[in-house]
């Protein structure tokens, strides 16, 4: 793998293991309705646990990180949306929207764009902390949203960021939305009478890295009727091949192609995974990193990819 991509893969790595557009035409808001919705339930306690209220919805957001800004867009505040990160790459709307910097934002960037309110993220809160106290000495409302594993507490921050925001009811009709296609999932899924075993795969060789207890992908393989290879171990994994030929797994999953076009080839071609069930039958297959790892409503669409990646027979119309 080329350098330039390997790095893209740690800078990814780093931010896993620390942890629908604008308003509708003639459906705009008046500043007395603004108020009243804000009142009726802005005042939301954030991952440092303090309170936070806006005095009306915000008209001028910034998100710093991915996950938060796809959350934005579901809700229909695309066009509130004033500013994102260099790593914000959908919708394919951010393209067009200011940029703020990575891991270390642009303090001096953030106020000239004049926010209403600042969707931080539990995550960088400690190594930001100095950037944001900066934004609230400006008089900034900054929101930690906070960091999850789980998909029910995903739930949760969509409904706060909604409270926030004045869009309570489109959070709640999100939620319903993500339970009920989950819900259809593993009901397709239930029918399957011999558990496959899964080998998930988030950094290339050498330095191997999987997903145990208390990940999102986890819960993923579960909720699918599937059996996670590295299940009987905890959080990010540290693995050694051959720990995963002892495994057997029936199916490989990779998270990396966006970076390595070779990924499956490189998988397939290593000493001693020639006699992997997964090798020998062809069932390596790379699922969208976003979809799986990012804190918003597309992780149905990270379940659905791995169910279709694990089961193709059920999904094979």
């Amino acid at each position: 793998m080329k350098k330039y991509s390997r790095l893209l893969i740690i800078l990814l790595l780093s931010v896993i293991f620390t942890a629908a557009c604008g308003n509708e035409p003639g459906k705009e808001k008046t500043d007395d309705q603004k108020q009243e919705t804000v009142e009726e339930g802005s005042k939301v306690k954030d991952a440092l646990g303090d309170d936070i209220s806006l005095e009306s919805a915000p008209e001028r957001i910034i998100s710093l990180i991915p996950s938060n800004t796809e959350i934005l867009y579901e809700l229909g505040l695309g066009e509130e949306v004033v500013g994102v990160t260099d790593f914000d790459n959908y919708p394919k709307e951010v393209a067009n929207k200011e940029k703020i910097g990575g891991m270390e934002f642009n303090v001096e960037k953030i106020i000239s764009l004049d926010p209403d309110l600042v969707l931080a993220h539990e995550s960088t809160a400690v190594s930001a902390k100095d950037g944001l106290d900066q934004l609230r000495d400006a008089g900034i409302k900054v929101f930690v949203v906070r960091d999850t594993q789980k998909i029910a507490e995903v739930y949760t921050i969509i409904e706060n960021i909604g409270k926030l925001t004045g869009k309570t009811e489109e959070a709640e009709e999100l939620v319903s939305s993500m339970k009920d296609d989950l819900a259809e999932l593993k009901s397709k899924t239930e029918q399957v009478k011999q558990k496959k075993n899964v080998y998930v795969e988030v950094s290339p060789a050498p330095e191997l890295y999987s997903p145990g207890q208390n990940t999102f992908i986890n819960e993923m393989l579960e909720l699918i009727n599937a059996e996670n290879a590295m299940g009987d171990q905890e959080g990010w994994i540290a693995v050694n091949q051959e720990e995963i030929i002892a495994k057997n797994p029936d199916v490989i999953l990779t998270t990396y192609g966006y970076y390595d076009d070779k990924a499956k080839d490189s998988v397939a071609s290593r000493d001693g995974w020639q006699d992997i069930t997964a090798v020998k039958e062809g069932q390596i297959v790379d699922v969208d990193s976003d979809l799986v790892t990012r804190t918003g409503p597309r992780l149905v669409e990270g379940v659905e990819e791995i169910a279709k990646s694990v089961y193709p027979e059920i999904f094979a119309e």
